[in-house]
């Protein structure tokens, strides 16, 4: 299977208590759900990556099912997360409590990182020119994430707050404004073409366990329906 990083920390969770539970043995990679790097999972799946399942954005899952590489009929949606903003563990936390705090946090800033996914797009594309702020961010900005900040090489982190609450060496600020919000929602689908499709329905029921749950809203997501 192939997962997203939103929904990463939720699944290290859970895998080891799903191949106890089955005794299926599972091989995980990871993969952007959007953009246009090599590594996306759209992009290993058109290399022919044996994917069973995946975990990824749903904007981005919709992609895929738009060029018929999902099961029809398979997709599920597992929770849903804000985007939030991090700073090295020790660093001073910035104020983001309203808009215009926020953009002055950006404009201040050294440098800022984001994924070159789902939710760096909507930054580049919709908030920084929203803000008024787009040339002034664009030479700070990178796709490297929050691993970055903890290693002192970006300043702030803005990404899915699941990303950012158990990232080592980094401090937790806060979600961005409701008025800016990016609320980011993570589904899972089989992929068409599966070589162990039974194997994959016990994957995606089991991502809808009360277990699964637990998981997801301890990770910082909102559980959701999976339909």
């Amino acid at each position: 299977m192939i997962t997203s990083g939103g929904f990463a920390a939720a699944f290290q969770q859970l895998q080891p208590e799903f191949e106890k539970a089955t005794g299926i043995k599972l091989t995980v990679t990871r993969g952007a759900s959007q953009g246009s790097g090599p590594d996306t999972i759209g992009a290993q799946l058109g290399r022919g990556f044996p994917a069973d399942v995946v975990i990824m954005s749903r904007e981005g899952l919709d992609d895929l099912i738009a060029e018929k590489r999902i099961l029809a009929g398979s997709d599920i949606n597992l929770g849903q997360t804000p985007l939030g903003l991090a700073v090295r563990a020790g660093a001073p936390k910035p104020d983001i409590r309203t808009v215009e705090a926020f953009r002055q946090t950006m404009l201040r800033a050294k440098s800022v990182t984001f994924p070159g996914s789902t939710t760096g797009i909507y930054m580049v594309k919709k908030l920084f020119p929203q803000l008024g702020i787009a040339n002034e961010m664009a030479p700070k900005t990178t796709s490297t994430g929050v691993a970055a900040v903890a290693k002192g090489d970006a300043e702030i982190a803005v990404q899915p707050v699941s990303e950012l609450l158990h990232a080592p060496g980094t401090e937790f600020v806060g979600t961005i404004p409701k008025e800016i919000q990016y609320v980011s929602v993570f589904s899972a689908a089989m992929v068409a073409g599966s070589k162990e499709p039974k194997a994959a329905n016990e994957l995606l029921d089991f991502l809808t366990s009360e277990k699964a749950k637990r998981a997801i809203k301890a990770t910082g997501m909102e559980p959701l329906k999976p339909r």
